[in-house]
């Protein structure tokens, strides 16, 4: 445990809404917060996993017992900011060493106001969320009474029925572009020579962001289309008017099925009969547009290799939401395409009919494998044939 604190390190105190206590010491800014308690199993990713807008309103709980290795950068920002209200870890490195770091982590999270606690047993925290399910938390430098501290974390709405949509996204309408793009190439899908992406004019794909991630937007742009990213209470006739090719749902946190504006639009847009793609969140808007009803899972999924598929097909897939579609709602017209692996839910689905179809995990990565990265290229495909009807 010496080996762990900084000199001078400050006490920091968690407190679970059952009144369970941790007591550790305190890196990145000094205050309070309080949020929903979650934990992501992921070794690397730790920026992305914490500019995500998808953990909005969430304290995450890091499994690897190492954060900070490598330091951060602003090219593996996912968002404009950190979304996490707090970060809990075992152990952290004021110190990174990597050659594309610019800041170590502690720095980057007290410059953004983001309070961390070190040092406490990570791996019993894991544990009882996993036996009791996510609850709400607080972390505090400040308030170092469990009491005090406990009174605020039961004040706190719980994620059930909590919009947080509209924290997250968009406040005007853009089109995605970034000059740094080919930094993060990891695929070419851009040549002349490609069917999908090489002849015709760029296709037009309005995404609808409820908490969108940059990586999904690169990828998108790789496939060759113009990306137009609207706020989440845009109406259907202003997405129309943009004539796009596609929709695109992003994802986006808290629950889905608070998010009524959302599926209001969506259910509209799919009367227009547009190629629509959704992740995660959007997954699950496209759910709830169809029909089906949504649940809170225990604990969730989150992490980097969560398996997903379907009659022996299996990707590792990168995974970060608290809700699912109960399978028992879906109507007659809709298929599953995916499960995952580790519980049963439902992963994916499409229209046996018209070209909608959704996946609950990330196949942009960042961080994760790229195994469901072909998904990009199907919402392609199912855009060029449309064209040509």
């Amino acid at each position: 445990m010496v080996n762990m604190l900084k000199p001078n390190a400050k006490d920091a105190l968690l407190v679970l809404a059952d009144g369970t206590t941790y007591r550790g010491w305190s890196f990145g800014a000094a205050g309070t917060a309080v949020g929903e308690v979650v934990f992501n199993t992921g070794m690397t990713g730790y920026q992305e996993v914490l500019t995500d807008p998808s953990y909005a309103g969430q304290i995450i709980t890091f499994t690897y017992p190492e954060l900070g290795n490598t330091g951060v950068n602003s090219a593996d920002e996912e968002s404009d900011k950190v979304q996490a209200r707090a970060v809990i870890a075992r152990n952290i490195t004021y110190r990174p060493s990597n050659w594309r770091s610019t800041q170590s982590l502690p720095d980057y999270l007290k410059e953004r106001d983001i309070p961390g606690i070190y040092g406490i047993d990570t791996r019993s925290l894991t544990r009882k969320l996993r036996d009791y399910g996510a609850i709400n938390g607080g972390v505090s430098t400040e308030i170092l009474d469990p009491q005090r501290l406990l009174k605020l974390v039961q004040e706190a709405p719980n994620m059930a029925g909590l919009n947080l949509v509209k924290e997250v996204t968009t406040t005007q309408v853009y089109q995605w572009s970034e000059e740094t793009e080919a930094e993060w190439e990891f695929a070419s899908n851009t040549s002349q020579d490609d069917p999908l992406t090489g002849r015709g004019q760029p296709l037009t794909v309005v995404a609808i962001d409820f908490g969108i991630k940059r990586n999904i937007l690169r990828r998108l742009a790789s496939y060759g289309c113009k990306v137009i990213v609207v706020p989440a209470n845009t109406s259907s006739e202003e997405i129309l008017a943009h004539n796009p090719d596609g929709i695109f749902l992003s994802n986006g946190p808290g629950d889905p099925a608070a998010v009524k504006e959302g599926i209001s639009t969506t259910k509209e847009l799919l009367q227009a009969g547009k190629p629509t793609f959704g992740i995660c969140m959007g997954h699950q808007i496209l759910g709830l547009s169809l029909g089906a009803d949504t649940f809170k899972l225990k604990f969730g999924h989150r992490g980097l290799n969560q398996p997903a598929g379907l009659q022996k097909q299996i990707e590792i897939t990168s995974q970060n939401h608290g809700f699912a579609i109960a399978e028992k709602s879906l109507g007659a017209d809709v298929e599953i395409t995916h499960l995952n692996l580790n519980d049963q839910t439902v992963a994916g689905l499409c229209h046996k009919t018209l070209p909608f179809f959704s996946v609950q995990y990330h196949p942009e990565a960042s961080p994760g494998p790229h195994d469901a990265d072909y998904l990009f290229e199907k919402f392609v495909k199912l855009m060029r044939d449309a064209t040509k009807s």
